[in-house]
């Protein structure tokens, strides 16, 4: 598949929850590899929601006692130490403050947004990583989520939050048609057919990606 710049188009659909760190690892090094790969080839990122924890409350709970009680003190602590380490090589400060919860609000904004570009959609995904894992924001505070919208531009936001039932069923759709047969994410498919699991390194997605050019040649 060409896009309009005559290079060979990359439609990448990511399965992806708000409060999975590995999430943000594996956007962060997609990214890389796009950038690497700019000259050869367009890309299209299209983000779809899965659930960790569906049973997270929607008022929120302190993340160190959520993630202690689900794996255990000595497993928090070496996993904390893990990602702390994984986020400085990315030049990101990892912030275990705050709280988790809920994330079907989170969902159902990144899937409006997806109506009103993917760029636009890519860009509300970062702020609201940016926004729990490196400032201590909850996913769940309306405010939070109201502000990242603002500051990509996403229209609707509000009416949207305002009614909790709105945008649900789009999201039960996304989840059925691209999360439904995967136990883990972030999941990655390009071009519909190659998928990769996981945070994986930029080399492997540039090599995904000549596999997915090499298949529609």
């Amino acid at each position: 598949m060409a896009s309009d710049t005559g290079k060979k188009l990359m439609q990448i659909d990511v399965s992806s929850d708000t409060v999975c760190p590995w999430c943000f690892v594996g956007k962060k090094n997609l990214e890389k590899a796009m950038e690497q790969s700019k000259d050869k080839f367009d890309f299209e990122v299209r983000w779809h929601p899965f659930f960790l924890n569906p049973d997270a409350p929607k008022e929120g709970i302190r993340k160190s006692d959520f993630y202690k009680m689900k794996f255990g003190p000595a497993q928090f602590e070496r996993a904390t130490s893990r990602m702390t380490e994984i986020f400085r090589g990315l030049g990101l400060e990892y912030d275990m403050s705050g709280l988790t919860g809920n994330t079907m609000d989170s969902h159902r904004l990144i899937t409006l947004a997806g109506h009103q570009g993917y760029d636009k959609q890519n860009a509300l995904v970062e702020e609201l990583f940016q926004s729990y894992f490196c400032q201590g924001k909850y996913i769940g505070d309306k405010q939070v989520l109201l502000d990242a919208a603002r500051k990509v531009g996403i229209e609707g936001a509000e009416e949207l939050l305002e009614d909790p039932s709105r945008g649900v069923d789009e999201v039960q759709e996304e989840l059925n048609k691209h999360s439904s047969g995967i136990s883990g994410v972030p999941h990655f498919v390009i071009n519909g057919k190659y998928q990769l699991s996981g945070g994986q390194p930029p080399s492997t997605f540039m090599r995904a990606f000549e596999m997915a050019a090499k298949d529609g040649a």
